[in-house]
């Protein structure tokens, strides 16, 4: 059997969760996407049988991959970016995390009229001033959230963030507060931006204390990846 101590690993992650929210004050609901990238089907099947019913993958072509081979109807999420030629499988996914710069909303929007239906998306802030990350920077989101209320073909519903690899607390609080407020941003503005993506395997307590609605964990579950 594959993943033997999935149950147990959730558990203590679940329980982590929750002492996370009472110290966090923010009283949130929150979501586990299980991230298979690297893994085969069968880590979706665990994740399945273990009860998560989320599983984020990094890239479409291995995420396509993976939804021909399984039979359990998990919601899809693509965590991580997706190029401007591929924003017609976006169709496939639940939830698109990684809502990087307006040229990919207005594809996206695109495929949103044409199929009668919004593209549900969180917009990726980059909170932490990293050039190695993607996403709008809090600047940039100031003039784009109004324009993105234009674009009937998405549905903005929160935000993402990828937090710095470092231990340094005050670091990681920093970047996922300035999450926190582009969320505000997006919701004054009259986006139904509920939801907070942020905080992975070596940080998701930080985050849900600081207010995530969805953390993205991978390692924590499945043991350390084959790539």
């Amino acid at each position: 059997m594959p993943f033997p101590d999935l149950a147990a690993r959730l558990a203590e992650v679940k329980e982590r969760i929750e002492a996370a929210v009472v110290r966090g004050g923010h009283r949130q609901e929150v979501s586990i996407v299980a991230v298979t990238k690297t893994h085969g089907p069968d880590a979706v099947h665990a994740a399945w049988e273990a009860g998560l019913r989320d599983v984020g993958e990094n890239r479409v072509q291995e995420a396509l991959g993976k939804m021909a081979a399984v039979d359990v109807p998990v919601h899809w999420h693509l965590i991580g970016h997706l190029q401007r030629n591929k924003v017609k499988d976006a169709e496939s996914f639940s939830l698109l995390h990684s809502l990087d710069s307006a040229r990919l909303a207005d594809a996206l929007c695109a495929v949103g009229l044409a199929r009668g239906r919004a593209i549900d998306t969180l917009v990726q802030v980059n909170t932490s001033g990293e050039g190695t990350k993607g996403g709008y920077t809090p600047d940039e989101l100031l003039g784009e959230a109004e324009r993105l209320t234009t674009l009937a073909g998405l549905r903005v519903r929160g935000v993402m963030t990828m937090a710095p690899l470092t231990n340094d607390e005050r670091v990681l609080r920093a970047t996922f507060v300035g999450a926190r407020a582009a969320r505000q941003l997006l919701a004054d503005v009259g986006h139904p931006a509920a939801e907070l993506s942020m905080g992975m395997s070596n940080d998701y307590e930080i985050a849900v204390e600081e207010g995530a609605t969805m953390v993205r964990l991978g390692t924590v579950l499945f043991g350390v990846r084959s790539a």
